[in-house]
């Protein structure tokens, strides 16, 4: 089975620390090892990551976090990392043939998270989403999340930042289908700017989009130094291991 992991983003939110994003370590490990550790513990043996920021310096790390984790590791650059995060995951769909878990390389989730995900890697269309009706959890974010609104057979209404009315958070963890590419190429053609969520919603106006409801389970976005020590606290709970807490090196400012 294949993964697809988004790290090709700069990370502004918490750009002070002394490493790219998907490299900063929580309790002693890189974001995008955490990423593919998860990844293998529910069968996943490929995965394609999607760079894009410090492309060369994540890169180089591959073969390592490959080594220690038995995933084969296959990097592949998005050709503008500014642009949406839409257009990482078609640089990357385009070396998987059919379903995918797709992942964002900052997020930490339990294996039972991701084993209730996995149920629906056999869909035959759209894509599925992992939700969460705690919508005020300590580890959410409420300045940064993406809101769903679902109809009453628990697919997606509506998804984005900016909704008003809604009755769960996306966790940033899909099942996608070949569908998701198809339906972010046709938004991009119609003037839309390329994210992820455009793509879910143009799948949800076609009731192509589904939820799965992973409430109860573990996860966080790890954006910035705050939720990152939030992470260093939680890890040893629900990913196991002993934490290995590590410095926060703060780039200097230039005058």
């Amino acid at each position: 089975m294949n993964a697809l992991i988004l790290a090709a983003g700069y990370g502004s939110r918490i750009a002070a620390l002394s490493a790219p994003k998907p490299l900063v370590p929580v309790a002693g490990v890189a974001l995008l090892e955490w990423s593919v550790r998860q990844a293998a513990a529910v069968g996943i043996r490929h995965a394609v990551v999607v760079t894009g920021h410090q492309a060369s310096e994540i890169e180089a790390r591959l073969p390592g976090i490959a080594f220690r984790t038995g995933v084969s590791l296959e990097p592949v650059q998005v050709a503008d990392w500014s642009r949406p995060n839409g257009h990482s995951v078609l640089a990357g769909a385009e070396r998987i043939d059919g379903n995918y878990l797709l992942m964002m390389a900052d997020h930490l989730f339990t294996t039972g998270l991701l084993s209730t995900l996995m149920q629906d890697m056999g869909r035959e269309y759209g894509a599925s989403l992992a939700i969460d009706r705690d919508v005020m959890g300590p580890t959410i974010d409420p300045d940064d999340a993406t809101w769903v609104r679902r109809r009453a057979n628990g697919q997606i209404a509506l998804i984005g930042k900016h909704l008003t009315r809604f009755d769960a958070v996306d966790c940033g963890a899909f099942i996608a289908t070949p569908d998701l590419a198809i339906a972010l190429r046709e938004a991009i053609e119609e003037g839309e700017a390329g994210s992820l969520s455009q793509g879910m919603q143009r799948l949800a106006d076609h009731r192509m989009a589904d939820t799965v409801d992973v409430t109860g389970h573990w996860w966080i976005d790890v954006d910035d130094p705050h939720m990152r020590m939030t992470a260093e606290a939680g890890v040893p709970h629900h990913l196991g291991g002993k934490p290995q807490p590590q410095p926060l090196v703060i780039r200097p400012v230039a005058a």
